[in-house]
């Protein structure tokens, strides 16, 4: 691939679109065989197009868009009444091979009801999944999927985000072997309910993946697995406890070294570990949940995003763009029915 195409939908996200074209600019600056389509209003990305370099200035698009999909707009209300949106075009800019990848920080269920709906799913997938990465033990990632894009799923549904997790773990983390488990309430056979007791099954009875069988909850970031896999409820519930104890954990560190003169010493002593520690635990590096499953390149990043964070949504969607990640997923689902 020559150069990678990425439909930046500029108009989504709850602290404006500065972030996002900042975001823009550091990945032109970063990717030198990166193009970015802003799609949104020409009155935003105007006056921020005239302070680029000529080199920068080269490898962007402009799409107007007259429409913007807010927050509170339904799923069905953005799918049927938002087509001229800026997220809309991002997408469809994907479907029409313009793009390569698209990323929105915009309203989650409108994104996914768009990108199912425009881009549809992989022969042999049921239902897309979302997939991020979180930190785990001696400084390496996990993938935790689904988060949220199918709250409802079939054991058949399971198997299938582990054959893509797995597929997504080796493609952009160069994992060889990735090591595959389902996330469940204890680690015996006879624990959990009957839809993961017959994923576990299918599972066993495959040779598409290394499964390794049962983590509990406090295991996803203990090492033991490369890629996590549970239903879209549940997993929504872990990605959000997981951030939340991580903003706890910096936001106790800061106070407690600024609590009085002992402990402001003692944090300078310790600096570079508490840096390190930040660094790790910040959860601007992993913003970019993929929704993989589809026959296009999908990335939500946080609402909230800074303008850091939404560097790593776009990065997020160029590694898989580079990585050709729907194309090596459909190859495998292919095996793998060959296989049933």
């Amino acid at each position: 691939m020559s150069k990678v195409n990425i439909a930046l939908d500029i108009m989504g996200g709850d602290l404006g679109p500065h972030v996002l074209l900042d975001a823009a600019k550091k990945s032109l600056e970063h990717y030198s065989d990166l193009h970015i389509t802003l799609c949104g209003h020409s009155s935003v990305y105007q006056s921020f197009i005239n302070t680029l370099s000529g080199d920068l200035k080269a490898r962007i698009t402009l799409e107007e868009c007259d429409e913007v999909v807010s927050m509170s707009d339904k799923p069905t209300t953005a799918l049927r009444q938002k087509k001229q949106s800026s997220m809309r075009r991002a997408i469809d800019l994907v479907e029409q091979r313009k793009a390569d990848a698209c990323v929105s920080s915009g309203n989650t269920g409108a994104l996914m009801a768009m990108a199912y709906y425009v881009l549809k799913t992989l022969p042999g997938i049921s239902r897309p999944a979302l997939i991020s990465w979180l930190p785990k033990a001696q400084g390496k990632k996990v993938l935790l999927l689904d988060l949220g894009a199918s709250v409802n799923c079939d054991a058949e549904g399971l198997f299938q985000y582990a054959v893509m997790g797995s597929v997504f773990a080796k493609l952009c983390a160069g994992v060889e072997s990735p090591k595959v488990a389902l996330l469940n309430v204890g680690e015996e056979d006879i624990k959990g309910n009957t839809l993961v007791k017959h994923a576990d099954q299918l599972l066993r009875d495959s040779q598409s993946v290394d499964y390794i069988g049962y983590v509990e909850g406090d295991q996803i970031f203990a090492g033991k697995a490369d890629v996590v896999v549970t239903d879209g409820f549940t997993g929504n519930i872990a990605l959000k406890s997981s951030e939340g104890i991580a903003k706890l954990v910096i936001d106790e560190l800061k106070r407690l070294t600024t609590e009085n003169f002992t402990a402001r010493l003692l944090s300078k002593l310790a600096l570079p570990f508490l840096k390190k520690l930040y660094q790790r635990m910040n959860p601007d590096q992993y913003n970019g949940a993929s929704l993989i499953g589809l026959r296009g390149i999908v990335v939500k990043s946080h609402g909230n995003a800074n303008s850091e964070a939404s560097f790593y949504a776009i990065k997020q969607a160029y590694e898989e763009a580079k990585n050709a990640v729907p194309d090596k997923i459909k190859t495998k689902i292919e095996s793998v029915l060959m296989e049933h």
